[in-house]
């Protein structure tokens, strides 16, 4: 027998034996272990050569350990749609992931160094956890109140220190990394995908869709010259890396925050940590600290054209899955929301549906609370409306969050700001702003909630038969939805009752409804990034790609930004709603789907003319 049952014996107040069966390895076995346990732990690590060129399920990424083009989580029949699928039906997605694989990258020495300072002392700075924990209270008294209250502190010191120490061990991981790999000219990161399409690199750690402090370390291997436009987004890079207000304001005031905080930046990039440290009130501390270096040495050059850059430069949708709703509807009040239609500064969606709720709710604040109950939460509420209350939920909506989501996000929000400290007060704020909200969202987005609801109809009539929903993205994936109930074997034995579990043969009806039209958009949204991966490739463009973020060199952001906006107008110039409706009705040949929902007149083409589209 290579394994034996081992019986387990707990002790504690409450019960005094408490039995479990566990499964132990046998001592030879364990023996062997000791001797081969190296080669069974897969180190998916950066590469230091270029990963292999994507050729089927199973072909590609890592030269010597399995590597496969999609995580299925054990969905057998998405393995078996992407097995099945031609080569040349796939080519496009494996030319994308062979693009973002082939992208080289280093790690950023000078952020390393004030990372491991920073981490010595003890954290606690730049989002990097503290490495001390917290005190765990002692009981200074025998009242009931007073052991009450000490049990509720110690099990939030236990838990803050769980975290905590969750978090220091990432973080090691993280710099482990980085150690092994700084003196490396250069590595790549193999990428595969999630069922939706979605590129993710195969090594989990230090790689650039992480933490800010992942992204802070990383860096372009090839460096290119600034040029005469890099300076220029170099600069607006760093403003949007500060984050905050000056994200949402236009190019020309964001130049200007730069300009004006020039002496800071200087003092910044020479002493991080014992000068000003204007830095660390960015939002993306780290990432930030590498730009004012970056720009340091490009305004202290006596040719700053000619400085070389390694510095990916970001540009980023605006709040993208609207976006993509807002392209399938072609309302024009919409896409003019999410900017896809020009305007002298960036359009902010959030704070468009901060003044929607707050004009509600200070005209219910106005009414008789004895007449409408909803008034006197509203005087709780309306000075606390703000753009950052209504963030996420926003955010979500295109991804299916429901009234229960909103309202608990809500709440938090509500939370921070401390002004509501009753526990049912805040709960029914919550309650009540999370009404207020999605009837907010409703009122400027009635396209994409008819779009929405389409889709969420169209697969609760798949899932009512039976059927898991499938489609094939416009580049060729073909997606099924892995929401299956699971089958539960039974094994018995002198010990417990053991429950296996498996993907069984009958859908989640529910899942398969609710997830469909987030899921639908983010294939729409991983199409895109892979076209775009692929078009700049052919120009010579170095390219990262992070779901609805692309990164190229600062000399590269025009001729990106020029292509990314072409891909986004040739991706929407075909019939993607109607075509997935014939899917519908080639896949389902017996069932009756409803007919499409009405879309406006919007141009697309106005998107090429959008400065605010990715920014």
């Amino acid at each position: 027998m290579f394994f034996k049952w081992a019986l387990l014996c707990l002790f504690c107040r409450q019960n005094p034996v408490k039995r479990y069966g566990v499964i132990v390895c046998d001592p030879v076995i364990h023996s062997g272990l000791d001797r081969s346990v190296n080669h069974m732990m897969v180190p998916y690590v950066p590469m230091l050569v270029p990963p292999k060129k994507w050729k089927g399920y199973d072909k590609g990424g890592y030269l010597f350990l399995p590597s496969y083009l999609m995580r299925t989580h054990g969905s057998r029949q998405q393995q078996d749609a992407i097995k099945c699928a031609p080569v040349k039906q796939m080519q496009k997605v494996y030319e994308a992931l062979d693009t973002l694989g082939n992208t080289k990258w280093r790690v950023n020495r000078r952020i390393l160094n004030v990372v491991e300072t920073v981490w010595g002392g003890g954290g606690n700075i730049a989002g990097l956890v503290n490495r001390n924990d917290v005190h765990i209270p002692e009981l200074h008294s025998d009242a009931a109140e007073e052991i009450k209250k000490w049990k509720w502190n110690m099990r939030k010191a236990k838990k803050i220190n769980r975290e905590r120490h969750s978090q220091r061990c990432d973080i090691e991981l993280k710099l482990s990394v980085a150690h092994k790999m700084k003196d490396e000219d250069g590595f790549y990161y193999p990428h595969n995908l999630d069922f939706r399409g979605r590129a993710y690199p195969m090594h989990p750690h230090l790689n650039h869709l992480s933490s800010d402090l992942c992204r802070g370390l990383l860096e372009f291997a090839e460096g290119r010259p600034l040029g005469k436009s890099g300076v220029y987004w170099l600069k607006i890079h760093l403003a949007n890396l500060y984050g905050g207000v000056v994200k949402k304001l236009s190019y020309d005031q964001r130049l200007a925050f730069v300009e004006n905080h020039l002496n800071e930046v200087l003092d910044s990039a020479d002493n991080p940590l014992n000068g000003n440290r204007w830095w660390l009130k960015a939002e993306d501390p780290f990432q930030c600290l590498a730009a004012c270096m970056n720009l340091s040495e490009a305004l202290k050059s006596s040719s700053p054209h000619t400085v070389i850059s390694h510095l990916p430069i970001h540009q980023d949708g605006s709040c993208n899955g609207l976006q993509h709703y807002a392209a399938l509807g072609k309302d024009s009040m919409e896409a003019a929301a999410v900017n896809l239609i020009a305007g002298d500064k960036p359009a902010d969606v959030y704070s468009e549906i901060a003044a929607r709720v707050h004009d509600i709710i200070r005209l219910d604040s106005e009414k008789d609370p004895t007449i409408d109950p909803n008034a006197t939460i509203a005087k709780l509420l309306v000075d606390q409306v703000d753009r950052k209350l209504v963030k996420q939920t926003v955010m979500t909506s295109v991804y299916g969050v429901t009234y229960v989501g909103a309202r608990e996000q809500i709440k938090r929000r509500l939370q921070e700001k401390g002004l509501i400290t009753d526990d049912r007060l805040l709960f029914s704020a919550a309650c009540y702003g999370a009404k207020v909200t999605m009837a907010a969202l409703g009122e400027l987005f009635q396209a994409a909630r008819g779009i929405m609801v389409w889709l969420g109809d169209c697969a609760k009539v798949i899932a009512s038969e039976n059927q898991p929903v499938r489609w094939t993205t416009p580049l060729g994936l073909p997606v099924v939805q892995p929401y299956f109930k699971s089958q539960r074997h039974i094994i018995k034995t002198s010990l417990q009752v053991l429950a296996l579990q498996r993907e069984g043969d009958s859908v989640e009806a529910r899942k398969q409804r609710t997830a469909f039209p987030p899921n639908f958009v983010h294939s729409l949204d991983s199409t895109h990034m892979m076209m775009t991966a692929i078009a700049c490739r052919d120009s010579g463009l170095q390219f990262a790609g992070v779901h609805d973020s692309f990164w190229t060199h600062a000399c590269d952001v025009d001729k990106m930004n020029q292509i990314l906006r072409e891909k986004f107008v040739e991706l929407y110039s075909m019939p993607i709603l109607e075509n997935l409706l014939e899917n519908f009705h080639t896949s389902y040949p017996t069932l009756t789907f409803p007919a499409l929902p009405k879309r406006g007149n919007f141009d697309l083409r106005e998107v090429l003319k959008s400065p605010y589209f990715f920014n």
